[in-house]
């Protein structure tokens, strides 16, 4: 399930999904996609809000405060914040900020619709047990298998190592 939360400049629209240039049934489609890619079985309760919302989220499950892009909340780590009951068919819920996504797309030269797929991949490997903050590679030799497979741009992990190998190319030449 794919609930939309339009940030506050589309609030009220008649089509937010449209104006984004989103689609619910291709999200599905693609997150089912990503699941089965990564072996993970169960419902996937999946949120697209704002910058605000992302934030909240943040501080009240990581005592960060601030905004990020994606949040992955596995089954019975956390209440889960669609206010539905956990069960065994599900495997848990992502939240993505769709500001950050935005931003994040223009950064990198592409869609918000391929943003948001890289997010959804992203938060996915997350609820099937990976971990890049602990693990020593595996999640990010994961994601930019899959990322390949699924014909999707760079992914999060290889981003977040870009601007260090380019401080320390920097550093060699100087």
């Amino acid at each position: 399930m794919i609930t939309l939360e339009p940030p506050r400049g589309l609030a009220g629209r008649q089509s937010p999904w449209g104006k984004l240039g989103l689609s619910a049934s291709g999200l599905t489609r693609f997150l089912h996609i990503a699941q089965r890619a990564v072996g993970l079985q169960g419902e996937v309760h999946v949120l697209l809000a704002g910058d605000a919302t992302l934030r909240r989220l943040n501080r009240t499950f990581r005592g960060i405060d601030k905004p990020t892009d994606v949040l992955s909340f596995p089954a019975g780590a956390s209440a889960a914040f669609f206010g539905e009951p956990e069960g065994p068919d599900l495997a848990g819920d992502l939240a993505i900020s769709l500001e950050t996504a935005a931003r994040q797309a223009a950064r990198f030269g592409h869609t918000l619709r391929d943003e948001v797929r890289i997010l959804l991949l992203h938060g996915v490997l997350h609820l099937a047990g990976f971990d890049h903050e602990l693990d020593s590679g595996q999640m990010a030799a994961r994601e930019i298998e899959l990322r390949h497979e699924l014909r999707l741009p760079s992914g999060l992990i290889a981003r977040a190592a870009m601007p260090a190998l380019a401080r320390s190319k920097r550093r060699v030449r100087a």
